[in-house]
């Protein structure tokens, strides 16, 4: 078994992936003529977007994210997570935490994209 793909439920496909490549230079892979879901080139597992409204019409009731009060996250890593932070900003993230070196080795910072999903913007972790 392989994970293909995360998927997180937004309001707007369409501009949650507009926000995505600005801030984090991700390229769309797709986004379905319905505007309802669409996902991001990330290598071998995708990250993928669908509409609360979408999801509701599925049956499912999708809560809303905080981050503030995560349960989950988005992680970027990067070579130059200050620039990466200060990319995000420009593109309309909310500032949760500016980048700070960790004592495992790491340099991390966080984010809150437009829907409130909490991104994290990292280092590799130095060994």
């Amino acid at each position: 078994m392989k994970l293909r793909y995360a998927i997180f439920y937004v309001e707007n496909v369409s501009d949650t992936i507009a926000f995505y490549e600005s801030a984090f230079g991700i390229e769309k892979k797709m986004l379905h003529e319905s505007g309802e879901y669409g996902e991001m080139e990330t290598g071998t597992t995708t990250l993928a977007f669908s509409s609360v409204n979408l999801m509701t019409q599925l049956g499912k009731n999708p809560g809303r994210p905080s981050p503030d009060r995560p349960t989950c996250e988005i992680a970027f890593e990067t070579d130059d997570v200050a620039s990466a932070f200060e990319k995000a900003l420009g593109a309309g993230a909310k500032a949760i935490q500016p980048p700070e070196h960790m004592p495992w080795g790491q340099t991390i910072s966080y984010v809150a994209d437009p829907s409130g999903y909490l991104v994290e913007i990292c280092s590799a972790v130095e060994t």
